[in-house]
Formats: structure tokens, C-alpha cells, sequence
């Protein structure tokens, strides 16, 4: 597999992207439930976390090919003119090691500061244990509550240079 990511800002409703945010939720779907979750419950999360907003100007959507592969998406949403939110941030399990998740990352980092934001803000899970080492290794520092999603307990941020 050629290790050279490339990433493009795309419309989360395209083909590609609803393929990645499918796996997406598929995943952390599954790791929520403990086992596989099903069409159902991906199909239920797809609709009660829609990723719409997701395009300019209240956000950027991007994916990230691997191998000529979609195999990764990043969102940034804007909350307020100086702040943007992390969301939808997923490396497919097989591309794993690539360094996907730092690449993803540091290109919403940009598209924030396009977006004018001087802060970049995030909610994870505790199961989600790589994301937020991830996050911890990039800067992001734990914040008190900003949001009360059903599935947010840690809670992130980030002043973009």
C-alpha cells in the first residue's frame, strides 16, 4: 500500500463520502454496543448525527485517499467566528499505522484557520482511548463541557497558532 496520503475537501452527501462515514459509524457504533452493530443502528446513527453542515461556510468535510482509496474523513464545524469543532475524525482499521489520523488532523487544523477560528474544540468517548491519545499528542488539552451530546464524556481543545 503506498503510504502517501492525500487530502480533499469533499461534500459529505458524495459517494465517497458516505461510503467512509458509513464505516465511521459503523465503528464507533460497534464500539459503543460492545458487537456489531447493525444496518439499523448505523442507518438510525447516520440520521440523528447528520454531517450536512459540514460544507461552507459553517464547515469543511475532508477526506483522506490512501493507495487512491478513500480510506478517512475529518469535519470541522463552525460554532462561533473564533471557534470550530472536530468531528467525524476516523481512519478505516486497515489503514491504520500511516500515519492517517496526524495527516487528517493537522488538514483540519488548516481548514479551521481558513474558516478564521483560533480555537479548535472536540468531544470524544472514554472508549475511544486512541483518539484521545491522539488528540493529548497533538496538543489538544481536556476542558470542562462546551456541549451535551448523548455521547460525549471527554471533552478537548485546542489554540490554533
Amino acid at each position: 500500500m503506498n503510504d502517501e496520503w492525500k487530502i480533499t475537501p469533499a461534500d459529505p452527501g458524495s459517494a465517497d463520502a458516505l461510503a467512509v462515514l458509513r464505516r465511521y459509524f459503523t465503528d464507533i457504533a460497534g464500539r459503543y454496543y460492545g458487537r456489531q452493530a447493525t444496518a439499523a443502528e448505523i442507518d438510525a446513527a447516520i440520521t440523528d448525527e447528520p454531517s450536512g453542515n459540514l460544507v461552507p461556510p459553517t464547515g469543511r468535510f475532508l477526506l483522506g485517499h490512501l493507495g487512491g482509496v478513500a480510506l478517512g474523513c475529518v469535519g470541522v464545524r463552525v460554532l462561533s467566528p473564533d471557534i470550530t469543532e472536530l468531528t467525524r475524525m476516523f481512519v478505516n482499521p486497515a489503514a491504520r499505522g500511516h500515519s492517517g489520523g496526524n495527516i487528517l488532523l493537522a488538514a483540519a487544523e488548516d481548514a479551521a484557520r481558513s474558516l478564521g477560528a483560533r480555537t479548535m474544540r472536540l468531544d470524544t468517548r472514554s472508549d475511544l482511548v486512541e483518539a484521545r491519545g491522539l488528540y493529548a499528542k497533538h496538543g489538544y488539552v481536556e476542558i470542562p463541557a462546551y456541549s451535551a451530546g448523548p455521547y460525549a464524556q471527554h471533552w478537548f481543545e485546542k489554540h490554533l497558532r
